[in-house]
Formats: C-alpha cells, sequence, structure tokens
C-alpha cells in the first residue's frame, strides 16, 4: 500500500505543475517579452483599458497618444496589457 500512495502524490504533483504552474510562468514570460518588444508606433492596450499609439519608449515607461485629439500619456510598461494591429485610416 504505500507504494501505491507514493505514486498518487507524485501524480497529483505533476497534475498540478502542469496545469497551474508551468501554464503561469509561461504567461509570464510572453507578457515580459511583449513589454521589452514594445517600440514607437506600435498600437497598445493598458490593463486599464487605454488604446493608443507609442510615441516614446524609456526603459521602464512608455508614452503613447490616444485618439484624435493626440492626449500624451506617460505609464509604465507593466501596464501594457497587448499590442494591437494598426487601426485603420
Amino acid at each position: 500500500m504505500p507504494i501505491d500512495m507514493l505514486i498518487m502524490i507524485v501524480v497529483m504533483l505533476a497534475v498540478v505543475y502542469f496545469f497551474m504552474i508551468r501554464p503561469e510562468s509561461k504567461r509570464k514570460k510572453d507578457a515580459e517579452n511583449l513589454r521589452s518588444s514594445l517600440s514607437v508606433g506600435d498600437n497598445v492596450t493598458t490593463i486599464g483599458g487605454l488604446t493608443g499609439t507609442i510615441c516614446k519608449v524609456d526603459e521602464n515607461t512608455i508614452v503613447f497618444e490616444t485618439g484624435a485629439d493626440r492626449v500624451r500619456i506617460e505609464v509604465t510598461k507593466w501596464a501594457v496589457s497587448t499590442k494591437n494591429a494598426a487601426p485603420a485610416k
């Protein structure tokens, strides 16, 4: 019986790793790659829902313009959630 219990514990740990820990670390790595690849002219959406086009990139922050009124907003890079396709003109 003890060997069966040990095998069950190992299987449960493997399931936890492959369904919880591994996907989360992959998401973190993908987000870091996205934020390090930001460049001027990219269209982005922040975690707060703001969208715009990047006009300046610093080490820890970006400045982007929103809408036709060209309001510039500076945010930290970790606030960027997605990089969008270019808007149709």
